[in-house]
């Protein structure tokens, strides 16, 4: 009987066994330790050459990546939750497969599952406990990974089913099962990939698909899927008029998106019906507080030659727009430089008329309803004493005490009420913004909006942010009113389709309980509802997509998203849970298109380099 004795301890030092004699050896040697008989050897080589040897390489090549499984289920259900399609990916495929990837199953008909792959995983091909000291030393002395001990498996989101119509491929939701053992290929035709993502062949130019940070390739020339957002009428009505939001933090990318966006609504070739019958190019209003946007009047200088004829293939806009206005607020003694573009500039003034429009304009803090309600009131009586009031003609009449003491004795305004309209409308931006000496905006609507021309409002040089912001609500409720009368007093405004630009709009289109506030929303809501109809669209840029109110931001329908870190940015732009785990790691460039009227969500990636000049 063996004690215990008999055993060694185990010695770390001593190897698991992998140095050891292998089992074959040890049946071979003598019981006394000698080496094998040399006739042994010689008798196993006669025996070996006495058979044929049998081609065991398949004759002929492997398609595609793998095979549909059927261990786990294979199911198509109308709960994606009850959804089973999984694939077995072969050893020499697995490196090469991502998450995301685009993915093909043949129905043994002529349609064909177009799917993409949501998950990767390795399952054990032979049942074993590999979370022991053993496994784990042979592991971490082994230089090579034994693909061929595991499965890999890819799990698959059937996106549509492809088919043909009249020699024209198009695509249907998903009403049918695979097959068991169908052979799983990776997607790499353009026209399949565009219908099975529902992009359209032409449009707007955003961007290349891409998945994992990757361009997605095919073998067609150029290799790359551009995509592109719908902008005809043949399904409805352009999407520049069902308007866009471009989300991104500081570096990721979203000022040099913008342009090469913008700069694409300002191609030769790009014109919109009209209500009338017309047709005509659109006018692009950039609001710019950084003065970046007037550089789009020049060239790229470092758009080469090769880069522009690639450009040129994929009919993407590029260079210098020359119609090009910078049209400059005068604030007070505030100059602007506009060092960085060769821009047109011209001058201009918010002459105080306009508040008996948008009373709010004068408001410099917030006032309640009854303090509101006077200011219109006051407006309204200094107005029709003054059609051509200034801001300081108001102010001398908000000083006559008589007025004062009639109003309260009246009761149509309190002393109190009096007084806090007069202290609140009395403020450094309003004195800086109004009748200044330069020619009014009114007088300059035919600069303000042109066909085919951009024109930029920077407020990079107006210090004062409460002025910067009188400014661009005067400029952007003149168009946008006017877009919305039924009886507009401009004409070219009216008849124009108009791209309305807006940087950090954040800043200008929070949600607050002012009554100012409430009017500014309150606009932009409806000029956001009656875009298609007026031919607006609202182009709004910001780092800051939760500070948007909700009632501008549910009527967008386009959503580009690149870099963002905050976590109540990234959940306040709404895509997909998918999409949205990988907007904290996206690089420089990429983003997140999210747009239901015109694609599935995807991946892309922007152009290198800017259409235009960009940068100091």
């Amino acid at each position: 009987m063996s004690n215990l004795g008999d055993f060694t301890e185990f010695d770390p030092d001593d190897g698991d066994g992998d140095d050891a004699g292998s089992p074959d050896e040890s049946r071979s040697a003598d019981v006394d330790g000698s080496a094998p008989d040399d006739r042994g050897d010689a008798s196993a080589d006669a025996a070996e050459d006495s058979f044929d040897r049998l081609d065991v390489d398949p004759t002929d090549a492997d398609r595609g990546l793998g095979a549909l499984a059927v261990s786990q289920g294979l199911c198509v259900a109308e709960d994606e939750r009850d959804t089973a399609l999984r694939a077995f990916v072969t050893t020499g495929n697995r490196d090469s497969v991502r998450l995301g990837k685009y993915l093909l199953v043949p129905y043994p008909d002529a349609e064909t599952l177009f799917c993409r792959i949501t998950g990767l995983e390795y399952a054990q091909e032979f049942q074993a406990d590999d979370a022991t000291e053993i496994h784990a030393r042979r592991a971490m002395r082994r230089t090579e990974f034994p693909e061929r001990d595991y499965k890999f498996v890819a799990a698959l989101d059937p996106v549509a089913v492809l088919y043909e119509d009249g020699g024209e491929l198009k695509r249907r939701m998903t009403d049918r099962v695979p097959k068991p053992g169908a052979t799983v290929t990776e997607a790499t035709d353009a026209d399949e990939i565009k219908t099975g993502l529902k992009i359209p062949g032409n449009g707007v130019f955003l961007g290349h698909l891409s998945v994992g940070g990757e361009k997605v390739r095919t073998a067609a020339d150029p290799p790359t899927i551009d995509y592109r957002v719908k902008d005809d009428y043949s399904e409805g009505d352009p999407l520049v008029f069902r308007h866009t939001l471009v989300a991104g933090g500081t570096g990721s990318g979203k000022t040099h998106a913008s342009k090469n966006v913008l700069r694409q609504y300002l191609a030769d070739e790009r014109a919109y019906e009209m209500g009338d019958g017309r047709t005509a190019r659109p006018a692009v209003v950039q609001f710019d507080p950084q003065d970046e946007y007037a550089q789009m009047h020049d060239d790229n200088d470092e758009l080469d030659p090769e880069f522009a004829r690639r450009l040129e293939r994929e009919s993407v806009a590029y260079g210098g727009h020359d119609d090009t206005t910078a049209l400059v607020p005068q604030v007070g003694d505030a100059s602007y430089p506009g060092e960085g573009h060769r821009a047109e500039r011209v001058r201009f003034t918010i002459p105080f008329s306009m508040v008996r429009r948008w009373p709010w304009l004068v408001a410099g803090a917030a006032l309640n309803d009854n303090q509101y309600n006077a200011l219109t009131l006051l407006l309204d009586r200094f107005f029709r004493q003054n059609p051509s009031g200034t801001y300081r003609g108001f102010q001398s009449f908000l000083d006559d005490p008589a007025l004062r003491e009639e109003l309260n004795e009246s009761g149509h305004v309190h002393e109190a009420t009096f007084d806090a309209v007069k202290r609140k409308t009395r403020t450094k931006a309003a004195n800086d913004v109004f009748d200044q000496d330069a020619r009014d905006i009114t007088d300059l609507v035919h600069e303000l909006v042109r066909p085919g021309g951009l024109t930029v409002v920077p407020t990079y040089h107006v210090s004062n942010s409460r002025a910067a912001e009188m400014v661009v609500l005067a400029v952007s409720s003149l168009i946008i009113d006017e877009k919305l009368s039924n009886d507009p007093e401009y004409d070219r405004i009216d008849e124009t389709p108009v791209v309305l630009g807006m940087d950090e709009a954040h800043n200008f289109l929070a949600d607050a309980d002012s009554v100012q506030a409430r009017n500014v929303i309150g606009k932009f809501t409806e000029a956001a509802k009656q875009g298609r109809k007026e031919r607006l669209g609202l182009f709004l840029i910001t780092q800051d997509p939760q500070d948007i109110a909700d009632s501008v931001f549910k009527q967008i329908n386009t959503k580009l998203v690149l870099n963002l870190g905050d976590e109540d940015a990234i959940k306040s732009v709404n895509i997909p849970p998918n999409l949205e785990s990988k907007v904290p790691y996206m690089e420089k460039g990429q983003m997140v298109v999210y747009s239901p009227d015109n694609s599935e969500p995807v991946e892309l990636i922007g152009l290198s380099k800017c259409v235009t000049r960009h940068g100091r």
